[in-house]
């Protein structure tokens, strides 16, 4: 886990240093000291209209918010890197605050591996959704991971039937409850009573392939208990989100 601690520290001092240089350059441009260029025109722009500069997006992780919201999010998943380097591996993960969460999914497995001595590619994660909300969880699981910051869109998650309801007059987006990732190996996919729901970063619900081979939108499919057949939720567009657009 330490190496995807630090893959995700030099992302955010990246973007970090890029927003910290742009807004020196602009304040500069503004008092006549340094030339106002086309980027720092434009950048100007985006601020007065509330949208994040084109020169900070291109640094950052995908995001729909507008600039207020977006500046919230990520002194929030600053606070969730410093917290975690500070206090140690937190027993619940915010994966919504990963800028690349699926390096951390696969950091998961390949612990497990190495705990078992297995091969990684025979490992698959099952899925467990907890009645503890993550405050409640002090401890970290013996195997895998606890995760929450999930949404969920075109359905809700019933507490008392333990399983996906229909969604609510007027709801459009719902939590989800924490999650425990359980790495198994050799496992077999249950063929009912579940729905096989795709996770993705933004309500886009596309993106394209990067050099790692990831999508840069959608992250891995989830069982959640379900006792609707998988069409019923697939024509209702159900989908969980790692972040919202406000």
């Amino acid at each position: 886990m330490n190496t995807v601690l630090v893959q995700e520290v030099i992302r955010y001092n990246r973007l970090l240093t890029v927003i910290h240089q742009t807004l020196n350059d602009l304040l500069k441009a503004l008092k006549g000291l340094v030339v106002m260029s086309q980027s720092l025109e434009t950048m100007a722009a985006s601020l007065y209209n509330n949208t994040v500069p084109e020169l900070w997006a291109s640094k950052a992780y995908p995001s729909l918010k507008p600039l207020a919201s977006w500046v919230t999010d990520l002194l929030a998943r600053t606070d969730f890197i410093i917290n975690w380097i500070d206090n140690g591996i937190p027993p619940v993960f915010w994966i919504s605050g990963f800028f690349f969460p699926q390096a951390f999914l696969t950091g998961t497995l390949q612990n497990f591996a190495r705990k078992e001595v297995i091969s990684i590619d025979t490992i698959t994660f099952g899925f467990e959704v907890k009645r503890e909300t993550a405050e409640q969880l002090k401890e970290r699981p013996s195997n895998g991971c606890y995760i929450n910051g999930l949404f969920l869109e075109g359905a809700r998650w019933d507490m008392n039937k333990f399983e996906l309801g229909e969604s609510r007059p007027k709801e459009l987006f719902t939590d989800m409850p924490v999650m425990w990732l359980v790495p198994t190996a050799n496992r077999q996919q249950p063929s009912e009573g579940i729905y096989l729901c795709p996770v993705y970063k933004t309500l886009t619900r596309a993106g394209t392939l990067s050099t790692t081979g990831h999508s840069t939108n959608y992250v891995v499919a989830v069982e959640v208990p379900s006792s609707k057949q998988q069409s019923h939720w697939i024509k209702r567009g159900v989908a969980l989100l790692c972040a919202l657009n406000y």
